[in-house]
């Protein structure tokens, strides 16, 4: 991990220490509420069924935040965070903790909405991105040059894309930096030249996802094997959980929780929902 991830890291932890300073100082019963904090990309998934956890029960209290996979993970490490969220999979080092996979995700590498390209293969996105291709003309686009946008180091989504996408090549420095998947998404629909890649579940009508050679990404094409970006979104622990962090877990897992990730574009985990 890079001294900047470890520095976010440590950042979250000390806002969730923070936050929950505050809760105890306010009255309030932090051993009874629920933290579940990491993955920027699990994130706005985590807060719809938060939301709807807390119509169905009353005084329950999720709190859900942001901070990136791998802060996550440290958190719920530590003890801080009851769940960390991952976008990505778990470490060597990692696997010793309790995790389970609440569903899976496409990855879909975005353009402008105006840009004429509709189809890229694996190799040219791997150019792109270590600026061996600098020109989009070098792809059948327009004679503009290629602004790249990436995630921040620590981030799943990142993390996801260089093992599925850049293999062993390495995401160029000039790569411009975005610590969300909105921010991508932001970018790339203000910019006709940018390039990006954030969660299928996320793509709109703003921007456009390119053919991964030939093939649409579309939940049916994940669903059936032929669109190969797809990761999975993981809640992580210090140990099997308990209590209130059980019952949410359940409710996720539950056919009603993964009906609702279901609508929301992500493809449900095995085995969930029975």
């Amino acid at each position: 991990m890079s001294s900047t991830s470890k520095l976010k890291s440590v950042l979250l932890l000390s806002m969730l220490f923070l936050n929950l300073l505050s809760a105890s100082a306010c009255g309030k019963a932090p051993e009874a509420s629920v933290i579940v904090a990491g993955s920027t990309s699990v994130q706005p998934y985590a807060e719809v069924l938060a939301e709807e956890y807390a119509i169905l029960h009353p005084g329950s209290e999720i709190d859900v935040q942001g901070g990136g996979s791998s802060a996550g993970i440290s958190a719920a490490k530590s003890g801080i965070a009851n769940l960390g969220m991952s976008s990505r999979s778990l470490k060597e080092e990692e696997k010793n903790l309790w995790s389970v996979e609440i569903a899976k995700d496409g990855l879909a590498v975005i353009v402008n909405a105006s840009n004429p390209i509709e189809n890229l293969t694996l190799e040219q996105i791997q150019k792109i991105y270590s600026a061996e291709i600098t020109n989009w003309s070098e792809v059948g686009g327009n004679d503009a040059k290629i602004h790249i946008i990436t995630r921040e180091e620590g981030s799943g989504t990142r993390s996801a894309f260089t093992e599925l996408v850049m293999e062993k090549i390495e995401i160029t420095p000039k790569a411009i930096v975005q610590d969300s998947n909105g921010s991508v998404r932001q970018l790339v629909k203000g910019d006709p030249n940018a390039i990006g890649y954030i969660s299928l579940g996320l793509v709109d009508q703003t921007v456009k996802a390119v053919h991964l050679d030939g093939v649409a990404a579309t939940h049916d094409n994940i669903m059936n094997g032929s669109y190969t970006l797809a990761r999975p979104f993981l809640f992580v622990s210090q140990s099997e959980p308990t209590g209130e962090t059980q019952k949410f877990v359940e409710f996720v897992l539950s056919e009603e929780g993964q009906k609702m990730l279901n609508d929301e574009g992500l493809i449900p985990t095995k085995g969930a929902g029975k």
